[in-house]
Order: C-alpha cells, then sequence, then structure tokens
C-alpha cells in the first residue's frame, strides 16, 4: 500500500465540519521553527470569513508553553487527526513540551511548510496559517456570567486570528 501524501485545496474546497473537527477530534496547534517549536492540543477555536479573508482562529493561556512560540512566531499551524490519533492527541494535551519532547513520545514526524511552519505528518488536514490579529480575553466582556466559569484561576486565553495560506489534506 502506498503511503498517502499532502496535497493542497483550497478553504472552499474542505469538507470537514468544525464542530466535529475541533471541537470533538481535537486539532494540534503548532508554533515555532522545525528547530524549536512546540504543539499542544486544543479544543476550542473555529474557521470562517473575516475582513474578507479565509481565517482560523484558535486560543491560548500564557502558562502554556505554546504560547510564546505564538507570540513569536508569524505562522503557525492547525493540524487534524483521524480517531486512532486520539491517545496521543490527549497525551500533548496534559504534558507539556518544556518537560517531554511530545512529538517524539508519541511517534509524529514534524514537517517544514514552505512558510517554516511545522506540521505533522500524521496528520489528516493542515491548515497553515499568518498571524494577522490577536486579542487578549477580557473577562469585563462576558456577556454571560457563566463563561467565567472556565477561568477559575484567571488565566484567560489570547486568540490568535490567522489568515489561511495553504490547506494540505491526505490523499
Amino acid at each position: 500500500m502506498r503511503e498517502k501524501t499532502f496535497c493542497s485545496v483550497k478553504p472552499q474546497e474542505l469538507k470537514d465540519n468544525p464542530f466535529k473537527s475541533i471541537g470533538s477530534d481535537l486539532m494540534l496547534i503548532c508554533a515555532g521553527t522545525i528547530d524549536k517549536y512546540n504543539m499542544m492540543t486544543a479544543s476550542w477555536g473555529g474557521w470562517g470569513i473575516l475582513w474578507h479573508k479565509s481565517v482560523a482562529f484558535c486560543v491560548v493561556r500564557p502558562g502554556r508553553y505554546t504560547y510564546q512560540f505564538m507570540e513569536n512566531n508569524g505562522y503557525f499551524s492547525l493540524s487534524y487527526f483521524d480517531k486512532k490519533y486520539k491517545k496521543a492527541l490527549n497525551f500533548c494535551g496534559a504534558r507539556s513540551g518544556r518537560d517531554v519532547n511530545k512529538p517524539e513520545a508519541v511517534g509524529f514526524t514534524p514537517l517544514k511548510d514552505k512558510t517554516g511552519a511545522v506540521y505533522f505528518k500524521e496528520a489528516r488536514l493542515v491548515i497553515i496559517l499568518k498571524k494577522i490579529y490577536f486579542q487578549q480575553i477580557d473577562h469585563r466582556n462576558f456577556l454571560d456570567p457563566a463563561i467565567g466559569d472556565n477561568y477559575p484561576n484567571k488565566d484567560y486565553h489570547r486568540m490568535y486570528i490567522g489568515e489561511v495560506i495553504r490547506c494540505l489534506i491526505k490523499k
């Protein structure tokens, strides 16, 4: 059986349901360079159109190791995996890259996009993004007070919006 390879598609050609792909299947946010990067599992984020651009957004808490990589790099990736990788994604969400080499621990192979963004060979879908906006979540703007329950330590996320540069799917 030949190994599947990535091919580039337009964002409008994606067939994934973002509510499932992000909310229940999980994704990896990855930022940095091939020489020094980190990734984290996430289940909050979205895709859409903003400012006449195809965009995706994700949120990262300042205490996460990935945060410094998001802050210091202009590109990042969102990688989506088949269900067989759920255990690996859970591991990547529970452990810090400060303490463990997560790709090595779960057997993921890092690849470098021509933008320099890092993604993983084992993914089924990768979105390469150029960071175009960020916003610190401000609890004073919560119109539903129950949202604050997500922040018992007051460690509010930073939201990053990225312009979609490339979508890679396995064929």
